[in-house]
């Protein structure tokens, strides 16, 4: 994992947004005797997906239930500077990030309220 970005506001749940970390996952692909993928194809394998659910649970455990993560989605790339996400001390542009990734958010609650 390299980045998560928690939301929720207004929402049935908490959510998450996961980028994964492209320099680390070739190493820990291979430690879990996986092929060698991307980070958007690693995100939609169901190994990986059950490795960033555990990683949410033990998340989860150092909260209360109602701040535990519910539901996220894996997102194609890490929050930078140069596509806007970031500012340049390297704080989440959380309004842009909500506004660009607001269909996979809506997605996270229609999935969850399912």
């Amino acid at each position: 994992v390299s980045q998560v970005l928690v939301v929720g506001d207004g929402r049935p749940c908490i959510g998450a947004l996961i980028t994964l970390d492209a320099e680390i996952l070739p190493m820990w692909l291979s430690g879990h005797g996986l092929e060698d993928m991307a980070p958007i194809e690693a995100a939609q394998d169901p190994r990986v997906r059950a490795a960033l659910e555990k990683a949410v649970a033990r998340a989860n455990e150092a909260v209360s239930r109602a701040e535990s993560i519910r539901t996220f989605t894996v997102l194609p790339g890490d929050f930078t500077v140069d596509n806007g996400l970031l500012t340049p001390s390297l704080k989440v542009r959380r309004a842009q990030a909500q506004e660009r990734f607001a269909k996979e958010i809506d997605a996270l609650y229609t999935r969850t309220l399912r």
